[in-house]
């Protein structure tokens, strides 16, 4: 019988939302590598990296994420959410910093729901006068 190799791997994770979109972020100790959905990204966007660059640790780690739901920016906006939460998992002294910056804060707006009787959220149908 072979004996099973445990590798014991430090990783944080961080959940990260914006309207309908979600990422799971697995951050580990490494050299600035990205992967999401399954891809390498070679030149990581600004808006996500924020977190990273505010703490000085783009360098420092790996950030492998799954996002779903919503459009681009909202997935990007749901990483960069979820990047800082790894951080504060990892370094809680890293909490202050990115608070400040309003990068631990989840955007509550959402797109409001069509009501009865309307044609969308507010829109009324068309009124006629004859």
């Amino acid at each position: 019988m072979a004996e099973k190799k445990q590798i014991k791997e430090n990783y944080w994770l961080g959940l990260g939302r914006r309207k309908t979109a979600v990422a799971r972020v697995k951050l580990t100790k490494g050299s600035g590598q990205f992967i999401i959905n399954g891809k390498e990204v070679a030149s990581p966007s600004r808006v996500y990296l924020e977190p990273l660059k505010i703490a000085g640790l783009e360098k420092k780690f790996n950030v492998e994420a799954q996002t779903s739901g919503g459009g681009i920016q909202a997935q990007a906006e749901a990483l960069r959410l979820g990047i800082a939460r790894a951080l504060v998992n990892s370094e809680n002294e890293l909490k202050t910093t990115l608070k400040k910056e309003k990068y631990l804060t989840r955007d509550p707006r959402m797109k409001e729901r069509k009501k009865p009787g309307l044609k969308g959220a507010r829109r009324a149908p068309q009124w006629q006068k004859r």
